[in-house]
């Protein structure tokens, strides 16, 4: 768990090193625009207490308009240093659907340390196509439920799928009454931020109303 006075300090810092946030807050805000410094996001993985097998030594950074990503992961016992950019590239948000469409470029996967598991192997011996990455995913065995689609660079997921995500009904309800009138149209970078670009549908507020009535 963050501590809230750490979080409020760290941003008051951060906005008094960098006073022109504000006035690009106040702009991007004009255009449903909304930024998040990646300066933010490398405090808040620093910070938070991960799952013991979670991801680990985070680095986050941009390749506008994607995010790239390096951690240590553990892929069957073998200890891996991945990193990815990432682009968001399909948003589609709802009381039934949470489907987000991913590219990957750059992937790259080097061992640590010296290992002679199946995965080590493989990586050795140059047999994975890691510009395809969609490819591999698509095969895997155990494939995760929320991954829908899987093709070369570009992998879909859709969040529905995944049972807590799916029998949350605070989270479906809150959907419902937003995604009429206000849904996500883009996620992207530039060199310091990631953005949010929002767009807004007037004619979507009876829906929302009628479901904000129904409580659903």
């Amino acid at each position: 768990m963050l501590d809230a006075r750490s979080l409020v300090t760290a941003a008051v810092d951060y906005v008094r090193k960098n006073p022109d946030e504000v006035v690009r807050a106040v702009v991007n805000a004009a255009g449903l625009r909304f930024g998040v410094p990646l300066a933010a996001l490398r405090y808040f993985t620093a910070q938070a207490k991960l799952p013991r097998k979670a991801p680990k030594d985070i680095e986050i950074g941009s390749a506008p308009p994607a995010l790239r990503l390096s951690s240590t992961v553990d892929a069957m016992g073998t200890s891996l240093r991945a990193s990815a950019a990432i682009k968001i590239d399909e948003i589609e948000l709802g009381p039934n659907a949470l489907r987000i469409g991913l590219r990957l470029s750059e992937v790259k996967l080097a061992l640590i340390g010296d290992s002679q598991s199946p995965v080590a192997t493989l990586i050795k011996s140059g047999a994975l196509d890691l510009s395809k990455p969609g490819n591999l995913v698509k095969f895997l065995p155990k494939r995760p439920a929320a991954i829908v689609d899987a093709e070369d660079d570009r992998i879909v997921l859709d969040l529905m799928l995944v049972p807590a995500i799916a029998n949350n009904a605070v989270l479906r309800r809150v959907l419902a009454v937003l995604t009429p009138v206000v849904n996500i149209r883009a996620i992207e970078t530039d060199r310091d931020h990631i953005y949010v670009a929002l767009k807004a549908s007037p004619s979507g507020l009876p829906r929302a109303l009628t479901a904000l009535r129904n409580g659903i």
